[in-house]
């Protein structure tokens, strides 16, 4: 399985990541990543209220932070992660929270080898991103 990423807890670490952070989105979730120089990933979880209820919430974070521990062995070193669901995440199951997961790791390159972007043999497979269907901004 490979090695639990910590996750964020201290209200300055989450401050940091709102103010000086780069983004990407999907329908499901927005990753708002910045460089850390603590050689290791850490993630914070957000789920508001337009989610849903208490209940629904935190089967929404239970669920993103397996898909984060499943993960872990691909993750580059030095980031910090802001995952903030949306409110469609709710209606996902654990697979399309994955799916999201993984796609705006691999655009923010916090993935040591994100899927689509980079082949085995060293070639790109990547489509511009004007161009591509994936559902990543």
């Amino acid at each position: 399985m490979g090695r639990v990423p910590e996750m964020l807890r201290r209200k300055g670490d989450f401050a940091a990541l709102q103010r000086s952070s780069k983004s990407k989105m999907h329908p499901l979730l927005v990753a708002r990543y910045v460089p850390n120089d603590l050689g290791q990933t850490r993630f914070g979880l957000s789920t508001g209220r337009r989610v849903g209820g208490a209940v629904v919430r935190n089967r929404v974070r239970r669920r993103l932070r397996s898909a984060i521990r499943a993960h872990a062995a691909e993750l580059a070193p030095g980031w910090d992660v802001l995952l903030v669901a949306r409110p469609p995440s709710a209606d996902a199951d654990y697979v399309a929270l994955e799916a999201a997961l993984l796609r705006v790791l691999g655009a923010a390159r916090v993935l040591q080898h994100p899927q689509g972007h980079a082949r085995r043999d060293g070639g790109a497979t990547a489509a511009p991103a004007s161009k591509r269907a994936d559902g990543v901004a």
